[in-house]
């Protein structure tokens, strides 16, 4: 169920009915800009973009979040389970999310791989 790479290199991974949410790669940076909804029905193409930072060997990920419009609890912490799971000294750094995202130190305090940016 992954994507396919258009003209331009960027990747959409396939869309719930409501056509809202897509993914593609940053430019210059190892992370993903993430748009629309995070939900049971997207769930399953967000763990897997989720699942690229584990595998890889970049110190930082940074997926941009400023337009996803929604993240359900569940791929919140799917989030912090990803950030959770990196080898000690890599971290994720989370670009201008949602406001259901930006006090995920609030539930996960000692969660010191993840960090927020929210400009």
């Amino acid at each position: 169920m992954g994507g396919s790479p258009a003209a331009d290199g960027t990747t959409s991974l396939p869309a719930p009915l409501d056509g809202e949410r897509a993914l593609s790669p940053l430019t210059g940076d190892s992370g993903w800009r993430v748009a629309g909804e995070i939900t049971l029905a997207t769930r399953r193409d967000w763990e897997q973009m989720l699942d690229g930072p584990v595998r890889s060997d970049a110190p930082v990920c940074h997926p941009e979040l400023s337009a996803v419009t929604f993240a359900d609890v569940a791929g919140v912490s799917a989030l912090a389970v990803t950030a959770h799971g990196l080898t000690t000294g890599r971290r994720v750094v989370v670009k201008r999310p949602p406001a259901c995202m930006r006090r995920l130190e609030m539930f996960w305090p000692k969660l010191h791989a993840i960090e927020v940016v929210s400009c």
